[in-house]
């Protein structure tokens, strides 16, 4: 890939936690956080499906306890922290018709994972396929600027709906944000669209309160000019939301999971499947590698590629491009990661190293809202080989 130089404006969009698809994939995580805390050996995949009056879950799960989980009280729990609480909203916690239709993970499936497991050399990925991990010296969460400004307006207005500072708004919304770029540098915000639902009330009073909020939230980041334009709620009042007025599934916002667009994907989700899916454990270990190199000044910006074949714990290639912004050769960051001396991507030591089958003081569910990336809480956060990093690329140096 070449560096861009050339003037333009990249756009990002964020979901909100009541958002149906961002629903889904929130009582999928919840049910995959329940069956961990019974049984960290637990193999789930978690579907999710909501609609006007319906919740179902469905999918594979093995689990040593799992008569004791209650999905259906997991789902009405779920729905009602996010604030689908009251009967105004149609669809709330109590309202629902909920089906489960889950059953237990396939021994084919099962046997190239299972057989190796607590053997780092023999415990093989949960599926083929390719991930991708990226950071970008943008932002202070590393992140590109566009999906990180996004979901900050988004985890923003979570807070003031909940904490009663703007106690007209309802759980559905969307966010996003155009920033223009010179030289690959972001350089301002262009436009913020906010849609978001509310009570019923003037159209006037909204848009003006929701463009103040946003401003104060981003006017200390430089990026807000005189000529930034807000969209807020542009087609008209947001009064229906949420299930009642649209459906949803687990797994339909990878983008918004991700990079916003910036990057690649390799196309698989992360919600409702436990780490033994090379889907979720291997993008987070990208991301925490990617952040690490970056962190330790070795690039601007990476992405980094890892492939693997179902059932074989070593992956079957590695790929980095700092996009001419690494101050080594993109084969000597392959190379440092190929030798596994600093990073180790077979799964079963990716899931030991960020402790992925033990979460503590966070939750998977709290992954499912908010971008799974750019929030320090998240194990696969942390810039804790920053520094062995730059000793390793002086090292190079020398040599």
């Amino acid at each position: 890939m070449s560096k861009i130089t050339s003037d333009h404006i990249f756009t990002s969009e964020s979901v909100s936690e009541g958002h149906p698809d961002k629903m889904c994939d929130q009582i999928s995580d919840a049910v995959l956080d329940a069956c961990l805390q019974k049984d960290p050996a637990s193999r789930v995949a978690c579907e999710t499906l909501v609609s006007h009056d319906t919740v179902v879950n469905a999918g594979e799960i093995t689990c040593s306890d799992w008569e004791s989980i209650d999905t259906e009280q997991i789902a009405r729990r779920v729905v009602g922290e996010i604030g689908y609480n009251t009967e105004d909203l149609h669809f709330w916690e109590d309202s629902f018709k909920y089906l489960c239709r889950i059953h237990g993970q396939s021994p084919d499936i099962s046997q190239g994972v299972s057989e190796g497991e607590g053997l780092f050399d023999e415990q093989g990925a949960g599926d083929q396929g390719m991930m991708f991990g990226y950071a970008s010296g943008e932002t202070p969460e590393l992140m590109p600027a566009p999906i990180a400004y996004s979901n900050r307006i988004l985890n923003h207005f979570i807070e003031l709906r909940k904490n009663g500072t703007i106690p007209y708004l309802r759980p559905d919304s969307k966010s996003q944000v155009s920033v223009r770029y010179q030289d690959g540098k972001p350089q301002n915000i262009t436009s913020v669209v906010l849609s978001h639902q509310t009570a019923d009330l003037p159209l006037e009073r909204i848009r003006e309160e929701l463009i103040a909020a946003i401003k104060e939230l981003l006017g200390p980041t430089g990026m807000l000019t005189d000529e930034t334009k807000f969209y807020i709620n542009p087609t008209g009042k947001f009064i229906s939301g949420g299930p009642y007025a649209d459906a949803g599934l687990t797994g339909r916002k990878i983008i918004v999971d991700t990079y916003g667009g910036v990057g690649s994907h390799g196309g698989g989700a992360f919600s409702g499947k436990d780490p033994s899916k090379v889907d979720r454990s291997a993008a987070y270990y990208c991301r925490y590698v990617t952040k690490n190199l970056v962190a330790s000044g070795l690039a601007k910006k990476c992405e980094v590629q890892v492939a693997y074949a179902i059932g074989v714990a070593q992956p079957v290639s590695i790929n980095v491009e700092t996009y001419g912004t690494g101050v080594l050769d993109d084969a000597a960051i392959q190379k440092l990661l190929e030798s596994g001396e600093m990073f180790d991507f077979r799964p079963a030591a990716m899931i030991k190293e960020l402790d992925l089958l033990n979460p503590n003081g966070w939750s998977y569910q709290q992954s499912a809202t908010g971008g799974h990336f750019g929030r320090d809480f998240f194990p696969w956060e942390k810039t804790d080989k920053a520094e062995a990093l730059k000793e390793e690329f002086l090292k190079e140096e020398v040599a």
